[in-house]
């Protein structure tokens, strides 16, 4: 018996454990921890005449990348890129991992997120001329509040209008067409890509709105927020609005140094040079050197057309954070970095708890 361990200790533990064994699973597959054989990175050649340099059920599976809508546990909406077994059908299958089950649970706490569809909800799609036809069953009537049904409807939403095929969002409840949703919802019209975690006061469009990106409490997890703004919603407006961080009720954290300022913004060549004051390189003193908050600056900026690259300046003298931090990401979050980040949270709690 270990001393000195009190219940959270013991609990902290349970939970890492857990998570590893995930990652384990989702990482390896159980044929591999159950001691079977190695996986090789690329099928192994036939050699002519069909005789085959290796069992042909060891082949490879194919996969492919999709993004995922998932909450976190302050009802903020969270884009994650999964990678998943390339099938036809991807748009379900995406969707599919959005709605509660065992595993779908499972796969979302590993990275401290949350499913946004009602348990035993089936899923049926159909997708022409840009519109996507989405029939979901009875179980989706069972969100706990408005709140649950808005985020339902607008993570399908944004997950449906992440492919190029999908311009717009039907949809339909057992079949049925229905005006709005038990707790009030509206259902009865089209749904077009539109805002995501609007803060209080934004438009329903996004004509006076920029979407700015904050950082979770969850490690490595980046939340979009529309802000309305008043006047234009230009590049310069949304890295102004960046600077003064989260609103003030927002749970979310700030991504630039207190006290940092801008002194403007100019975009040449499809270059976004943004000049900030001296405080600025107080964002390398961040626990990551700064990654994760140039992530969420170059991702502010890229919603922005023409912006190829973004380029720092301090008190007018070009900055450098380091090698790769301003690359134009492809995507928000990754699932992988996410669980291994929250895995090593979990970690440090453990053996820091007294």
């Amino acid at each position: 018996m270990i001393h000195g361990w009190n219940r959270k200790q013991t609990y902290l533990l349970a939970v890492v454990l857990m998570l590893v064994s995930m990652m384990l699973l989702a990482a390896f597959g159980p044929s591999r921890i159950r001691g079977g054989g190695s996986q090789s990175a690329e099928p192994t050649p036939q050699a002519e005449g069909g005789q085959a340099g290796a069992d042909p059920t060891e082949a490879v599976e194919a996969t492919m990348s999709t993004v995922v809508y998932y909450q976190d546990d302050y009802g903020y909406l969270v884009p994650v890129t999964r990678t998943i077994k390339a099938e036809e059908g991807v748009a379900k299958a995406t969707v599919n991992l959005m709605v509660k089950s065992v595993f779908n649970d499972m796969e979302a706490a590993r990275m401290g997120l949350r499913t946004v569809i009602p348990e035993g909800t089936k899923v049926d799609l159909d997708i022409s001329g840009g519109l996507a036809r989405i029939d979901l069953s009875e179980e989706a009537l069972l969100c706990a509040d408005a709140a649950a049904e808005s985020n339902m409807v607008s993570a399908i939403v944004q997950t449906l209008t992440d492919f190029p095929t999908v311009d717009r969002v039907k949809f339909l409840i057992g079949g049925k067409e229905v005006k709005e949703l038990p707790h009030g919802t509206n259902l009865k019209n089209e749904f077009t890509r539109g805002v995501i975690n609007p803060e209080g006061g934004a438009p329903e469009d996004s004509q006076n709105a920029v979407t700015l990106y904050f950082l979770n409490d969850t490690p490595s997890v980046i939340v979009p927020v529309t802000r309305a703004v008043y006047g234009n919603a230009d590049l310069q407006t949304a890295v102004l609005e960046l600077v003064k961080g989260p609103g003030g009720a927002s749970p979310l954290e700030g991504v630039l140094p207190s006290g940092c300022g801008l002194i403007g913004v100019e975009m040449k060549n499809g270059v976004a040079k943004i000049n900030f004051t001296e405080s600025f390189i107080r964002v390398a003193e961040q626990s990551d050197g700064g990654r994760m908050a140039m992530k969420a600056l170059v991702l502010t900026c890229k919603n922005f057309d023409g912006v190829k690259d973004v380029q720092i300046l301090v008190e007018g003298k070009p900055y450098d954070p380091g090698e790769g931090t301003l690359a134009m990401p492809t995507f928000v979050n990754s699932a992988t970095d996410i669980a291994e980040a929250f895995v090593r949270r979990q970690s440090d709690e453990l053996f820091d708890a007294e």
